[in-house]
């Protein structure tokens, strides 16, 4: 195997006068070998730590698709889809190739998506050891007759340290990732960040499976005893994660799923999750699951036996853990569901305008899957003073290379199909805006979820919001009846109108933004 593994580095990679070859080395090694390099430490219960340098999340205006006659006509080009030269693209697989000369190489081979019909053999080939430690918790496994027979379908290059010239290679600065659905090649260079390796994987699949009639999702997802599988979108900090872990309702996936004839399947064979402030309390399924084999990113540890300090953001707010889901007691190991009965499109509305929860007719649903809105608060980035709004479509915008008009069409048509129920779920501000109201309590947006997914709210009255035409309802066993009433938890009536009337604004200006590009 390891002969076939060199040709192909060799021949279809390029990569010449690697000083040695790592393939596919178990958890044990890839951290000794991380720990040997002085690129990770281990917290007390053995656990591996590492900085992934310069950037500690995804750079997406570095992010290019090859133009070309296979992308030309199908990918929505612009801001997000940016186009790069097939010529460029040679200039800086020839500069990935050269960077690996003398280095040891670390390869991994995985495959994405837990449905074998709609699965792709993946071969990840990278500069660290904590990159293929990072891929073999993400991706699924193959079996070991599939690592017999491997070839990859895709192959990724990672190289941490590799610096392209903008003025030369078509980028925008010297850290760069670019797909080549042509190739099927995706390099990496000059970012250390693991998340750009699993989300262009999944922008390849966005691309793929629609044409297969699978339709790709960034959502979480669980199921209930019976069967009942729930979806949860959302945009980072909206509670994604957090509402689908559910110690009554086992785990799918917390991140990327497709939606396939038979119902949903999990892309990835991981969680990859946030950990700032983290504690037990609050997230146990994840604390419980920082344990070898996790890998912890960018967290700062302190004393003589490097405890991590969740609360020290010093280096980032985005400090991430991987651990595979085996890591996770209450899944689904199979990691598939049928056809989901619920999907939840999480927000987190720092206007204090939208219900807790509402209830989405189909086009409602579609027009709120373009949206993709949340809102961002003060202090979460650099200027931002007051709650501004963030749009997102498909609450997943970065990786959706085709229109997003196609993606929604899908929503529909599952729903129509499966007559799946959608709401929309605010996670943010009640009785005022941020600085004036207070965050829901999760106590009680878990409650609203249970009773949706138990059919409860269905047997409630509803009444409409007016400008957005939502219906909420006027009870909900569990929950205060004035919070259910955005306006009635409010004190001052006007100020709510106001905010509102702006909220609606801006939602109305952005779905006039897509209909211009549709």
């Amino acid at each position: 195997m390891l002969n076939t593994v060199v040709a192909h580095l060799n021949d279809e990679l390029r990569i010449k006068n690697m000083k040695k070859i790592f393939h596919n080395l178990d958890y044990s090694s890839l951290t000794n070998h991380t720990i040997a390099q002085g690129e990770g430490i281990q917290i007390p219960n053995g656990t591996l730590v590492i900085k992934t340098g310069k950037f500690t999340g995804r750079s997406p205006k570095d992010r290019f698709i090859v133009k070309d006659q296979h992308t030309l006509d199908s990918i929505d080009w612009g801001e997000i889809n940016q186009p790069i030269s097939p010529e460029n693209f040679e200039k800086l697989h020839k500069k990935t190739s050269e960077y690996f000369t003398d280095k040891d190489i670390y390869v991994q081979d995985c495959k994405a998506g837990a449905d074998d019909r709609f699965a792709i053999n993946v071969r990840v080939v990278a500069d660290k050891p904590w990159s293929a430690h990072f891929v073999k918790n993400m991706f699924r496994d193959c079996s070991s007759e599939e690592l017999d027979s491997f070839s990859a379908d895709w192959t990724v290059m990672v190289a941490t340290d590799c610096q392209a010239n903008p003025a030369t290679d078509g980028t925008r600065q010297g850290n760069y990732s670019v797909i080549n659905f042509d190739k099927k090649l995706i390099l990496v260079g000059g970012s250390g960040y693991t998340g750009e390796i699993k989300k262009g994987i999944f922008s390849v699949l966005n691309f793929l499976l629609p044409s297969k009639n699978v339709f790709p999702m960034h959502c979480s997802s669980n199921v209930g005893n019976n069967g009942d599988a729930a979806l949860f979108f959302g945009l980072s900090g909206t509670g994604k994660t957090t509402l689908s872990s559910d110690p009554n309702r086992a785990l799918i996936g917390d991140d990327e799923h497709g939606w396939s004839e038979d119902g949903v399947y999990n892309f990835e064979g991981g969680c990859y999750a946030k950990c700032i402030d983290l504690t037990e309390e609050k997230e146990p399924g994840i604390f419980q699951a920082i344990r070898p084999p996790a890998l912890l990113e960018n967290i700062i540890c302190t004393g003589e036996n490097n405890e991590p300090d969740y609360t020290n953001d010093s280096i980032t707010q985005n400090i991430r853990v991987s651990y595979p889901l085996d890591s996770i007691e209450n899944r689904i190991k199979e990691s598939k569901a049928g056809h989901p009965k619920n999907i939840f499109f999480l927000t987190c509305d720092a206007f204090g305008v939208l219900p807790p929860i509402s209830r989405l007719n189909k086009d409602q649903a579609m027009r709120q899957f373009l949206l993709g809105y949340t809102a961002k608060v003060a202090g979460t980035e650099a200027g931002v003073n007051e709650p501004t709004a963030t749009f997102s479509a498909g609450f997943g915008a970065p990786f959706l290379p085709l229109h997003p008009n196609e993606y929604a069409s899908m929503l529909g048509e599952k729903m129509n199909l499966h007559k799946t129920k959608v709401w929309l779920v605010n996670t943010g501000w009640v009785g005022g805006k941020y600085g004036v109201g207070e965050r829901i309590a999760l106590k009680y947006t878990r409650q609203l979820i249970n009773c949706a997914l138990d059919n409860t709210l269905d047997y409630v009255d509803y009444s409409v919001l007016p400008g957005f035409n939502f219906a909420f309802p006027d009870s909900c066993p569990g929950v205060p009846d004035h919070l259910l009433n955005p306006k009635n938890a409010w004190q001052d009536g006007a100020a709510y109108d106001e905010q509102a009337a702006n909220l609606l604004k801006l939602f109305n200006k952005q779905e006039e933004k897509l209909l211009a590009f549709a």
